[in-house]
C-alpha cells in the first residue's frame, strides 16, 4: 500500500499543470502507455464533472485517476464501443486514465487512488477499458481486484473492459 509519503486527495485546478506534465511523460511517443493526450480544458471539464484523484509527493503530482460520467464522454468512439460491450448499472461511471510516475511505480498508488475514488462514489461501479497488450496496466488492474467483463476490437487493438469494484 502507498506509504505516508503520499498525499491522496481530490485534484484542484492547481494540480492540472502537474497532471499535464505527468501525462506528457507517459504518452506512447515517450515510451509510456497513455495513448491519448488530453488538454488543459479537458482536465478542467473533468474536474467539474466528477472526482479526479491525485497522489502528491513533496507537493508534486506523481499520480492521477480521472472519473467521468458516461454522458461526459458519450461522443468518444472507444467509449461508445466500451459501453456497447458492457453498459453497467445506470449509476455506473467511467474511470481513467490512471497514470503513475515511473519513479513511483510498485508503491501501491493505483490501489490507493482507486480506494479514494471508491470512498467518494460509494456503491457505484467504475468501468474502464485497457488494451490487451498493455500488460503493465492489465497486471495493475488485476492486482487491485478488478474484473474483466467484456472484450472487443477497436481498430487493430484487442480491448478489455474491466470494472471496479469487482
Amino acid at each position: 500500500m502507498a506509504s505516508s509519503d503520499y498525499e491522496i486527495a481530490l485534484a484542484t485546478r492547481a494540480d492540472i499543470a502537474g497532471i499535464l506534465d505527468l501525462q506528457e511523460q507517459n504518452l506512447r511517443e515517450q515510451g509510456g502507455t497513455l495513448s491519448v493526450r488530453f488538454s488543459r480544458e479537458w482536465f478542467e471539464a473533468a474536474l467539474a464533472d466528477m472526482p479526479v484523484i491525485v497522489a502528491r509527493k513533496a507537493g508534486r503530482v506523481v499520480g492521477y485517476l480521472v472519473s467521468s460520467s458516461k454522458a461526459a464522454q458519450g461522443d468518444v468512439p472507444i467509449i461508445q464501443a466500451t459501453l456497447r460491450a458492457y453498459t453497467g448499472a445506470p449509476d455506473s461511471y467511467l474511470y481513467g486514465p490512471i497514470c503513475i510516475a515511473g519513479s513511483e511505480r510498485g508503491q501501491g498508488l493505483p490501489a490507493a487512488l482507486m480506494s479514494a475514488l471508491g470512498e467518494r462514489l460509494p456503491g457505484r461501479q467504475g468501468i474502464t477499458f485497457i488494451r490487451r497488450d498493455n500488460t503493465a496496466s492489465m497486471r495493475a488492474h488485476a492486482k487491485i481486484g478488478m474484473r474483466e467483463v467484456a472484450e472487443f476490437t477497436h481498430g487493430d487493438a484487442a480491448i478489455v473492459v474491466v470494472v471496479y469494484p469487482a
